[in-house]
């Protein structure tokens, strides 16, 4: 099992780029990661460390490869007490569901008993033309916290 899956949702492939630039930043901090780009249920472990990096799609949606995997644990109901999780979304503040997809995340994970280490990170790309950059400046913070 990976120290550290990271599971993205995206509808252009920002949140899969985010993805995949942390993931690399943690294997050169020593870390094992599994990437899962809109992956199932049946995919991911249902313990150790999330990683959750998606846009936000619509009036505020999950981006469509996420939404059934969301669907499947609000259906399913797992028990995820065995899981923390970092947060992070992508959006744009000129819509009023700004990062509305992370949010639905955090609220869906919480509620099956996972724990939110740190604080979740919301990345204007009206102020990020490189998401990278401030999902990079929040990681080094966030690793601190996740042992």
């Amino acid at each position: 099992m990976a120290d550290i899956t990271l599971i993205s949702g995206s509808t252009l492939g920002s949140a899969e780029y985010v993805a995949e630039h942390l993931a690399e930043k943690l294997e050169e901090q020593g870390y094992s990661t599994e990437i899962l780009h809109g992956p199932e249920l049946d995919e991911v472990p249902l313990q150790g460390i999330w990683l959750v990096v998606t846009s936000t799609h619509g009036a505020g949606e999950l981006p469509d490869n996420l939404q059934p995997l969301f669907e499947q644990i609000e259906t399913q109901q797992p028990d995820l007490t065995q899981v923390r999780f970092g947060a992070i979304g992508l959006g744009s503040s000129e819509y009023d569901t700004f990062c509305g997809g992370i949010k639905t995340v955090d609220r869906i994970l919480i509620a099956f008993g996972a724990q939110r280490i740190g604080d979740m990170l919301e990345i204007d790309i009206t102020k990020h033309d490189i998401p990278e950059d401030p999902a990079e400046i929040w990681l080094t913070k966030w690793v601190k916290v996740i042992n």
